[in-house]
């Protein structure tokens, strides 16, 4: 039968809703729609009953790939079966349970986002994602059906009958085909009043975000309590440093338990760069939303400046066999440092009144990682302001926030609370709020052999070679006759006055008497 014009040959909305069960025919939907929109024609679709009792797992097709295909997996294997318990909950699975394929599951990437199947089955707001679609195209103009798709970060086989109803319901026209079997879609005037309707309650347009239950479940699965990194995974994160022997002794099960610490001592002895590390012993990646849905209210967690994004790498094969739930991020496990220029408001839910869109808090963006406080007792707030903040949720590990309408939810509170400070931890806080800090380690100034080891290293780094008389003479002179301490922000910071001072002056790039006396004279000056 031939087709109207624009109209490409589509398969019943109908079909784009697999049951709970029907995990198979979703699959084999998602491949079905991945040739049809590279080969530009329809391809039709077996009927359910027709379609082989088999679980079908994302490969990447090529003639050679079907050639040599394996064996498909019976329904009755593990992971057929554990692709049909509680349906609910399917597409949080993956990493440990083996259930997303290529995940093999352990320290690295404990745990992958699966890509929903139904809107049903992954509980997905259709109201908001509606109202998030409708923003998107009042703002774009207009937009192709899998653009739409990319925008809210779902398989287009989910939005699709979205898409039609809208058709249907006059809110939306179609303005041209595509050569993928789309459209290209314009709102009608009735789909512009809705749009500014919906704008008037919020701006936003971006991933449809996902449910809190989820994003709290997804915590579990990644967090750093229980994993109890050993001795090689520690010397693996302070590889670039140099610790003394004794001070990773100390740090190990502070490190290993997950809980929170004080790092104190003389300003320049590596505190912040050692707990900037600390994360890198719990493993590389977890996976975090873009936002989470709040019973209507957004709430955006991944942030950029705080967050770096390490996405799986792309399939080299004809299709994209990367089964992952795209509001997702993998990023590093996150290190976030705050310093003096913490304020009990950066604690807090931040909603913008404008757009209506609420921001999440640094404590809820540092989950599954580290949070740092640099330069503790040196904030805008008083020391008993953070600490009331934070003396129950550092115990029950569970933290409450307020959105911008009065609700209150509960989140977890999964991180390592790391406080570094030039003063006495008790002189800060009182006994009640130690208690809940179980470990507080000493950063102590470096012996001398270390101290010429600095040297060594940071020569190095700083391409200047190294001389050991020069250095035996900035000791014996600048040092030891005055007692004066070593530290080890020093050697880096006196090379790089010699560079300076041989550069300006035309002078070759080493190390002399004459230039650590100008180095020393400048940097020891009110010292």
């Amino acid at each position: 039968m031939l087709q109207p014009p624009f109209q490409p040959a589509r398969r019943p909305a109908e079909a784009t809703q697999p049951e709970a069960s029907g995990s198979v025919d979703s699959q084999l939907d998602a491949l079905i729609d991945r040739i049809q929109s590279l080969s530009g024609g329809a391809v039709e679709k077996p009927p359910s009953s027709e379609r082989p009792s088999v679980a079908i797992h994302p490969v990447a097709i090529s003639p050679r790939t079907i050639e040599n295909a394996a064996p498909p997996i019976p329904q009755t294997s593990p992971v057929a079966r554990a692709s049909q318990a509680d349906p609910g909950q399917a597409h949080l699975r993956g990493g440990a349970t083996g259930a997303v394929t290529g995940v093999p599951g352990g320290r690295d990437e404990p745990w992958r986002p699966m890509q929903p199947n139904s809107l049903q089955e992954s509980r997905i707001n259709e109201t908001l994602l509606e109202a998030i679609m409708f923003r998107y195209l009042v703002n774009a103009g207009e937009a192709e059906g899998r653009q739409i798709a990319d925008q809210v970060q779902l398989p287009f086989r989910l939005i699709e009958p979205i898409l039609e109803r809208f058709k249907k319901d006059h809110h939306v026209a179609y303005k041209s085909s595509t050569a993928t079997n789309d459209y290209v879609y314009v709102l009608t005037e009735s789909g512009r009043a809705i749009a500014r309707s919906h704008l008037s309650d919020s701006t936003y347009y971006g991933s449809c975000p996902v449910r809190l239950p989820d994003y709290i479940e997804s915590v579990k699965k990644q967090s750093i309590e229980g994993q109890f990194p050993k001795r090689s995974d520690l010397v693996r994160a302070f590889n670039d440093l140099l610790i003394n022997p004794k001070m990773l002794e100390r740090l190990g099960p502070a490190i290993a338990s997950g809980r929170g610490m004080f790092l104190f001592g003389f300003p320049g002895n590596g505190k912040t760069s050692i707990a900037e590390r600390v994360t890198g012993a719990f493993g590389k990646y977890i996976w975090i939303p873009r936002s989470v849905d709040i019973d209507g209210e957004i709430l955006r967690v991944y942030d950029p400046m705080n967050h770096v994004v390490r996405m799986p790498e792309a399939s080299s094969g004809l299709l994209d066999s990367q089964n992952f739930d795209k509001r997702w991020v993998r990023i590093e496990r996150p290190t976030i440092v705050a310093g003096g220029e913490l304020t009990m408001a950066m604690l807090e839910v931040l909603n913008n009144p404008t757009s209506n869109i609420s921001e999440a808090p640094l404590q809820m963006k540092s989950n599954c990682g580290t949070l740092v406080i640099d330069d503790f007792g040196r904030q805008k707030m008083s020391v008993d302001q953070l600490l009331n903040r934070w003396i129950i949720p550092l115990e029950k590990r569970y933290d409450y926030l307020n959105m911008a309408s009065g609700k209150k939810i509960q989140v977890p509170f999964d991180q390592l609370v790391i406080f570094s400070t030039n003063l006495e931890p008790k002189d800060l806080v009182d006994d009640a709020f130690l208690r809940r800090i179980p470990y507080k380690i000493e950063v102590q100034n470096p012996p001398e052999q270390d101290f010429r080891k600095l040297f060594e290293i940071m020569c190095k780094v700083t391409k200047i070679p190294y001389n050991a008389a020069a250095i035996d003479y900035l000791i014996k002179t600048h040092y030891l006759p005055i007692n004066r301490p070593f530290r080890n922000c020093q050697p880096r910071d006196l090379l790089l006055q010699v560079r300076n001072y041989c550069l300006y002056n035309d002078l070759e790039v080493e190390l002399k008497n004459e230039y650590f006396d100008f180095a020393c004279d400048n940097y020891f000056s009110v010292m």
